[in-house]
């Protein structure tokens, strides 16, 4: 047996679509966060940007090389402070 199709509301649609674009949240967090598929989302975001022209600003050359910049310091950053929690424990077993 099929479950039946749920119609949602264009400004439930457009309440989401802002909340993708305001909070910077990924779709598939946001999709899950309000029970409905992440394509369904995605597609009425490609809609929302289209008959908003867009209001997310497209970033430029410079602003993308800084941020590739600081998503891979982000990642050093986490790698370095997961080796120094598992040395900390190693220590602190060798201790006792």
């Amino acid at each position: 047996m099929t479950a039946a199709r749920r119609r949602f509301t264009q400004e439930f649609k457009d309440e989401l679509c802002r909340e993708v674009i305001n909070t910077s949240k990924p779709i598939k967090d946001v999709a899950i966060a309000y029970g409905v598929g992440a394509e369904s989302l995605r597609n009425w975001l490609g809609k929302y940007r289209e008959e908003n022209g867009g209001t997310e600003a497209d970033l430029t050359v410079s602003e993308r090389a800084r941020l590739k910049e600081l998503e891979r310091e982000v990642h050093e950053l986490r790698a370095e402070t997961a080796f120094l929690e598992k040395a900390s424990a190693y220590f602190a077993r060798e201790q006792r």
